[in-house]
This record gives C-alpha cells, sequence and structure tokens, in this order.
C-alpha cells in the first residue's frame, strides 16, 4: 500500500503498533503481509488533507507487514520525474515486491518531460493537480489515464501541474 500526501497532514495508525505523521512530500509503504489492521485519518483538526492511496498486489503471498517512509519535496520532482518507488529501491526511491516504478513530477506551463515505455509494460498517469497535455489530449486534477502498447510518452505542462507516473509490467 502506497500512500502520497498531496497536501495536509495524514496520520497512520496500525495494529502492530506503528504510527506516524505524513505530510507533503512523504510517501509511505506498507507491506500488510499475512495481516494488519491499520487506520489512516486527518492529523489536523484545523486544515483538509488530501492524499492518494494506492494498493498493489505483492508478488508473494505471506510477507511479513513492513514499513518505509521517504521525503520527496517538490525541488526533487520540478520538471522531471523522480522516481519514488521501485522494486529494488534505487535512486533513494522507497522498495515495494513487486515489478514497478512510481515517479512523481510538477510540471508548470510549457515545462515537458518524457518516459520511455518498455516493450510488454504499461503506464497509468495520475493527475493530482493542475493541468497538462499527453498525446494532445488535455488531463485535469482527478484524472487518470491507461497506456499500454506504446513506446514513450511526453508530459507537458499547462497550469502547476502534479502527476504520477505508474510504469508496470
Amino acid at each position: 500500500i502506497i500512500s502520497y500526501v498531496v497536501e495536509g497532514s495524514l496520520a497512520h495508525k496500525d495494529s502492530t503498533g506503528t504510527g506516524s505523521v505524513l505530510r507533503r512530500g512523504d510517501v509511505q509503504r506498507m507491506t500488510a503481509g499475512h495481516g494488519v489492521t491499520h487506520s489512516e485519518f486527518n492529523a489536523s483538526q484545523t486544515e483538509h488533507v488530501r492524499f492518494l492511496q494506492i494498493w498493489v498486489h505483492p508478488e508473494a503471498q505471506g510477507l511479513e507487514p513492513g514499513y518505509q517512509e521517504g521525503h520527496f519535496g517538490d525541488d526533487t520532482k520540478r520538471g522531471v520525474l523522480r522516481l519514488i518507488v521501485s522494486r529494488d529501491g534505487r535512486d533513494g526511491s522507497l522498495s515495494i515486491h513487486q515489478d514497478l516504478n512510481l515517479y512523481a513530477t510538477l510540471l508548470e506551463d510549457g515545462d515537458t518531460v518524457r518516459h520511455p515505455i518498455a516493450s510488454g509494460r504499461h503506464v497509468w498517469l495520475q493527475v493530482t493537480k493542475g493541468r497538462l497535455v499527453v498525446g494532445g489530449i488535455e488531463l485535469v486534477r482527478g484524472d487518470g489515464a491507461a497506456l499500454s502498447d506504446e513506446t514513450g510518452i511526453v508530459l507537458e505542462g499547462r497550469e502547476s501541474a502534479e502527476v504520477l507516473v505508474l510504469d508496470l509490467a
């Protein structure tokens, strides 16, 4: 389970005694393994929280419960695809028990990033804020797009866009 905080602060508690507060730029990977009861809730009484929670089937069953957290500030995502989750934890990303790469980017009007797509892989885009164009199609906050049988994509910023790019087998 990948939690990505877009704004505000998110409190996490679970049956293993683990608890933390995640803020903008923070990402948490939780392996539920053979069973964990958990909850997420707004950590603030005055501000709202907005986050994405992505559930991924692991490669194997019966994994031990586990956590990993990292901070990926806006400066590390501006105008580039910043790897935040991967199978092998390369480049400072969080590790996950699956063949996937999760990237985050922030694009201003006119910014462009390219992502090659290897044969047999698929991409899911999720727009968390702003506006951008992909393949001539405008996407806005809340939109998602699935791509298959492509060799690559170009993301063109239009209005302070924040986008997650999930590359998977």
